[in-house]
């Protein structure tokens, strides 16, 4: 299943670490969801946790992430450019395609060495052409492990599901 990412822009008031002033800030949050509507009301969702007062989602763009490697030790999130390398086989000429990764870390270094073992199995050659700190304050993916999600009701486990095979011919 692949991810379709979504950065929402949300605008809120928040109080200054510094002055203890109130400060209007518009800040970027990452959502997995399968539509602009679903990521409207995830980041609705899971800001109405984090944020006290009221809030507006002032801009919602589909991201050009394509994976996310999350890592405990990290406090930000890097955003990195990696080309894949193949041959073509009739032409004998070398093709690129990048893709953008985030991953989290302390500095660039830490976020090189954590993204070059995430990717030490891959068959396919790469190279990592940029790293960047990203501006998302956070990332939300579609499934959360360390949340046990209750199923609705009116949907049952596929293991509970039996299959008459006369059906579909």
């Amino acid at each position: 299943m692949t991810n379709n990412w979504f950065e929402c822009k949300v605008k809120y008031v928040k109080i200054d670490e510094v002055s203890g002033k109130d400060r209007k800030v518009s800040e970027p949050y990452l959502v997995d969801a399968v539509s602009f509507t679903e990521a409207e009301a995830r980041i609705h969702k899971e800001l109405e946790q984090m944020i006290s007062g009221d809030f507006n989602v002032t801009n919602i763009s589909k991201s050009n992430v394509t994976e996310l490697y999350p890592n405990e030790n990290g406090d930000r999130w890097f955003k990195v450019k990696v080309s894949f390398i193949d041959v073509d086989e009739a032409s004998g000429k070398e093709k690129k395609a990048n893709q953008y990764m985030l991953t989290e870390a302390n500095n660039v270094k830490h976020a090189y060495e954590f993204l070059e073992e995430c990717l030490s199995d891959m068959i396919v050659p790469y190279e990592i052409h940029a790293i960047s700190e990203s501006p998302l304050m956070d990332v939300f993916p579609f499934f959360n492990n360390d949340v046990n999600e209750e199923i609705p009701e009116n949907l049952k486990p596929i293991a509970e599901i039996e299959v008459n095979s006369d059906e579909f011919e």
